[in-house]
């Protein structure tokens, strides 16, 4: 069974048993200013786990893509990448513990065929200083259907994961008891630190056990939440219970819900039997083609090869859920994978243009079960292909920079009573050499997008000397920049609980009737392509292939205007997402929407100026926009990327 195969399965197991399939989210998720990507397959779903009425029903089963770039350096061992598959099923306050339980064990034992000897399983000890119990109901119901098998299924208390590593496993062990560092699902980590007023709950994880020897570096002994490789996370089951109501304080919810996701490439791994993710179905064709472009063998380059899959991955569903590289937020992530792996090319001797070649590979592997794939497969291509052209462009650049830093540091500013004074080396055996410091190498990493190994091999060629600590210096500074990307990170993902204060309502709100005037001014070719809203401004991308001029803009915010001034009612209701189209509603380019989509609309009748596929929120009516005597205008209009402008605008 492969992983193609292991998704269908997965669909149809949970549409039997009353699953409303839904579309995939796109991994750039519309007027969500709290995330950059689509990180988890239940970031989408959070409002109708907080209570709202999901309008396909209680029961919801998807497979979501999601990216997640914090650490993309570290991308290259056999199990972590950027871009991954989440198979979900969720549960609004229908079914619970025991039969989310009980069919998770009957996919991944009788429909997948794993050996449930391998499969061990994590529960949350409890935290009896909030009154929250050990999560013994769950791990009774484990332990039942490993019995079932002829299986052990005896139960054992680590604790934290040091605990772990100075315990170990012993025979027969099956269910392991973790704190709420590891089995505590919420937005924001353990229950001490679960925001105020947040759903959370227990989880119960499968790891499954590829066998490989321990890595004592690790810790002394291994255990399911090891990170050697040995054991590896395929699934979690989310029991969203309780609600924090205070500090230390929390109650059960009324209704409790059911989030369960399990990665299919980790999966589909256990499947073959082989930790390396990179050898499944989804992967290992890009890889072929990657050794038969630069005739090396995956054995003897694996970290290459495995960062260009992982990111050209990446990469052709940023393109297409209608991203663009830039230089700014998503954008930028985007640009920098596709460079990554332009770079990590290099190592395979593949100096000439390639994405050409391997796009259409990866795009071939989803074109049957994502149709938007096959929809826009020749745009994916042109823009991945096109950015790769201007990075090797900038690659000359930085060559020509390699040279400049060298000759600077060959000799020594210092300044002896307001005269310069240039010495000859640093190094006093050398006379007149040209000098690729650690941190200049850093630079021409992270400006130029050049890999420490070209620049090295480079400055040989053309007689350069290295610092004696070239290495520890560009090391600093790579350390540096990580320290700076985790701290940006932090908070970053909110699971989209945030924007919903009244501003955020009224730029929502502006966005819908911005959008709208720009067709009415420019022309029906405007289609969205991107939407950040804060507290202090909007932000939106759209197609248009000309600057817009101070006339149109002028226009533009006076239609907007004229919309507030007219104080139209705002509400919202849900159609046949084919009836809403056929009636004109607009939504975001690399969208896909279920079989009801929720509108947005603002005026009736022949005042209806908005008609818009969106999740809200927004205000009630649009002279809100205008309280405090404020008009709309914009700050700000610019290119985005080719063929795309991008507009700021304000409430002031």
């Amino acid at each position: 069974m492969n992983a193609q195969q292991i998704r269908s399965a997965y669909l149809q197991f949970f549409t039997d048993r009353g699953h409303v399939l839904v579309p995939r989210a796109p991994l750039v998720l519309k007027d969500d200013p709290t995330t950059l990507f689509t990180g988890s397959g239940m970031q989408p779903m959070i409002p109708y786990l907080l209570g709202e009425t999901h309008p396909q029903g209680q029961r919801i089963a998807n497979s979501q893509t999601c990216l997640r770039a914090q650490d993309i350096d570290e991308i290259g061992d056999n199990r972590h990448t950027t871009f991954f598959e989440m198979l979900g099923n969720w549960s609004m306050g229908d079914y619970f513990k025991d039969q989310q339980i009980e069919w998770m064990f009957e996919f991944l034992s009788d429909v997948v065929g794993l050996d449930m000897n391998r499969v061990y399983i994590t529960c949350f000890i409890g935290a009896p200083e909030y009154g929250i119990d050990k999560d013994s109901q769950a791990a009774q119901a484990w332990k039942r259907l490993y019995e079932a098998k002829g299986l052990s299924g005896n139960e054992a208390e680590i604790g934290s994961e040091a605990d772990g590593y100075s315990r170990g496993i012993s025979d027969g062990e099956r269910i392991f008891y973790y704190d709420g560092s590891k089995n505590w699902w919420s937005r924001n980590g353990g229950p001490e630190t679960t925001p105020i007023g947040d759903p959370c709950g227990p989880d119960s994880e499968m790891f499954y056990d590829f066998g490989t020897e321990h890595n004592p570096e690790y810790g002394e002994h291994c255990h399911p939440n090891c990170d050697c490789g040995r054991f590896m996370e395929i699934g979690n089951n989310v029991f969203m219970a309780y609600r924090k109501v205070a500090e230390g304080t929390f109650e059960p919810l009324e209704k409790p819900n059911i989030d369960h996701g399990s990665g299919l490439e980790r999966i589909a791994a256990a499947k073959l039997g082989d930790p390396d993710v990179f050898k499944i179905s989804l992967m290992w064709p890009i890889i072929e083609e990657l050794e038969r472009i630069s005739g090396k063998s995956y054995e003897q380059h694996t970290n290459a090869m495995r960062v260009i899959a992982d990111h050209l991955r990446a990469a052709t569903f940023l393109a297409v859920d209608g991203c663009v590289p830039s230089n700014k937020e998503q954008g930028y992530v985007m640009r920098r994978l596709v460079r990554r792996a332009v770079r990590f090319a290099f190592e395979l001797g593949v100096e000439q243009n390639f994405l050409e070649q391997i796009v259409p590979v990866i795009a071939d592997l989803y074109v049957t079960d994502f149709p938007e794939v096959s929809q826009n497969r020749d745009k994916v291509i042109e823009v991945l292909v096109k950015e790769e052209k201007v990075f090797r462009q900038t690659l000359r650049k930085g060559l020509q920079e390699l040279i400049k830093m060298a000759r600077t540091n060959s000799a020594i500013k210092s300044t002896r009573e307001g005269e310069i004074i240039y010495e000859t080396s640093r190094r006093d055996e050398a006379e007149h050499r040209l000098l690729l410091l650690g941190e200049d190498l850093f630079k021409l990493y992270d400006t130029y997008g050049f890999p420490v190994e070209l620049s090295i091999e480079e400055a040989f060629k053309q007689g350069i000397v290295l610092s004696d600590d070239h290495r520890q210096e560009f090391e600093a500074k790579m350390q540096e920049q990580r320290q700076r990307s985790q701290t940006a990170a932090k908070g970053t993902f909110k699971g989209g609980l945030g924007g919903q204060t009244d501003q955020h309502k009224k730029y929502h709100t502006a966005t819908h009737l911005m959008y709208q005037s720009l067709r009415q001014v420019l022309g029906d070719h405007v289609i969205q392509h991107g939407s950040n809203i804060t507290e202090e401004r909007l932000r939106f991308d759209f197609s248009h292939p000309d600057k817009v001029t101070p006339e149109q803009i002028k226009q533009v915010e006076d239609l907007v205007n004229q919309q507030i001034d007219k104080d139209l009612p705002v509400f919202w209701k849900e159609y046949p997402t084919k009836e809403a189209m056929d009636m004109g509603a607009l939504g975001a380019f690399g969208d896909r929407y279920g079989d009801v989509v929720k509108i947005y609309q603002m005026g009736e009748g022949d005042d209806r100026f908005s008609f818009e596929i969106c999740g809200g929120p927004h205000v009630d009516h649009t002279g809100q926009l205008a309280d405090g005597g404020k008009h709309f205008k914009i700050t700000k209009e610019e290119s985005s990327s080719a063929g795309i402008r991008r507009i700021k605008a304000v409430l002031a």
